[in-house]
């Protein structure tokens, strides 16, 4: 596991963006991420377990979060603009962004992939990151020091049988961060991708059914990378792809 010592407090009145954040890695960096002082902002698509992560957070005594609903495959330009205007007007600017959020689709033969899955998949997992960041971007510059973190996987870069649109998506993604990193370097934002490896999520289940969960991380496990991207002591990091464990 990534060995970063946290202290108390250490993202306090910092506002943080996680899409994703009704379960799995989004869920628990929310929480941490609130644990630690953090105002989060909690993106996601099923209402229900937004709320039950909003409620958790304001039952621990941490700052109030607020919550977005939207999904991310239907989600319009607009819906990401107006996103930024709304962070911009409430919270002024925008700290750090974790874009969590993103699909498997299938593990199939690459010349069986359905055409509507591999549109899915890089409609969630590449145009909405690539919309979502050109938006936020405004809002990350006008903080003194702001993360932008996307989600890589080990098959993110060396591509792996039957990963197809995944794999692929996640070879866009690192491509991405690349770019912005490199655009905004020597600014007040700093860009990189996490590879959270094997990870006890819905996600890891659906791809890994007969795995044991007990031998692999569990979403806590990894949360000492995604704090130290976040926090000031990892300011001169940009442009890289960092594993979690």
């Amino acid at each position: 596991m990534f060995d970063y010592a946290i202290t108390p407090q250490i993202l306090a009145n910092k506002t943080i963006l996680i899409t994703g954040a009704g379960a799995g890695i989004g869920r628990q960096a929310a929480l941490t991420y609130a644990e630690l002082g953090a105002t989060v902002i909690l993106l996601g698509k099923t209402v229900a377990k937004l709320e039950a992560v909003y409620d958790e957070v304001l039952a621990k005594g941490y700052p109030e979060p607020a919550i977005v609903p939207l999904d991310l495959k239907g989600a319009t330009k607009q819906n990401y603009i107006d996103l930024a205007a709304t962070i911009e007007n409430q919270f002024g600017q925008l700290d750090g962004a974790l874009l969590n959020a993103s699909i498997l689709g299938e593990l199939t033969p690459f010349n069986q992939i359905h055409l509507q899955t591999w549109q899915d998949v890089m409609q969630v997992n590449v145009n909405a990151q690539f919309l979502l960041a050109q938006a936020l971007l405004p809002v990350l510059l006008k903080a003194k020091s702001s993360s932008l973190v996307f989600t890589s996987s080990g098959v993110g870069n060396k591509g792996k049988a039957y990963w197809g649109a995944y794999s692929v998506s996640k070879f866009a993604t690192e491509g991405m961060m690349q770019v912005i990193a490199d655009e905004y370097d020597n600014s007040v934002l700093r860009t990189n991708a996490i590879n959270p490896g094997g990870t006890n999520t819905n996600m890891r289940s659906v791809a890994y059914p007969a795995e044991n969960k007990a031998t692999i991380a569990s979403p806590e496990d990894i949360m000492p990378l995604y704090v130290y991207l976040m926090a000031d002591d990892s300011k001169a990091i940009n442009g890289q792809r960092l594993n979690a464990q």
